[in-house]
């Protein structure tokens, strides 16, 4: 059914359970597998309340070690993925991934907010489901480890 997959992978709890289930289907499918990590680029001076002026970190290690966790962990689950690490506004760069890799599904965790922090902050899914030319897959569903890594992981899960 689906020959390209995206996975977006941010570390985080919920991208774990968002690559697991990621994983498992394109296990089903024999598709290729694409893993994105996005370094969110703020602005790069900041001036403080007392006139210091400073540039902003380079987050780019901190993410790429999150990056490359993740592909282990795929390549544990018998994948081949390839990595891409991205600068700039998430739903942006995945949106932009997705169609140079021609994904058929992009495969993202979702980080619970209030009503508050999704107006403030806004949410990477809800831009995604206004972007993306393919599916989305908001992953939550938890995929044991013997789904992933048995003999029986060609079945079809629970």
């Amino acid at each position: 059914m689906y020959r390209t997959i995206l996975l977006a992978y941010d570390g985080s709890l919920e991208g774990r359970l968002a690559l697991r289930e990621g994983a498992r289907l394109a296990k089903l499918c024999q598709a290729r597998v694409v893993l994105v990590a996005v370094v969110e680029v703020g602005p790069e001076v900041y001036a403080s309340d007392f006139g210091a002026i400073y540039a902003s970190a380079d987050r780019s290690p901190g993410v790429q070690k999150i990056l490359d966790e993740g592909l282990e962990r795929l390549k544990r689950m018998g994948l081949s993925p390839e990595g891409r690490l991205e600068r700039g506004a998430p739903a942006e760069r995945i949106t932009s991934v997705a169609k140079d890799v021609a994904a058929d599904l992009v495969v993202v965790g979702h980080h619970k907010q209030g009503v508050l922090a999704r107006w403030l902050n806004g949410s990477v899914t809800t831009d995604l489901s206004n972007m993306l030319a393919c599916s989305l897959l908001v992953a939550r569903l938890e995929v044991t480890e013997a789904e992933l890594f048995t003999a029986g992981a060609d079945n079809p899960p629970r």
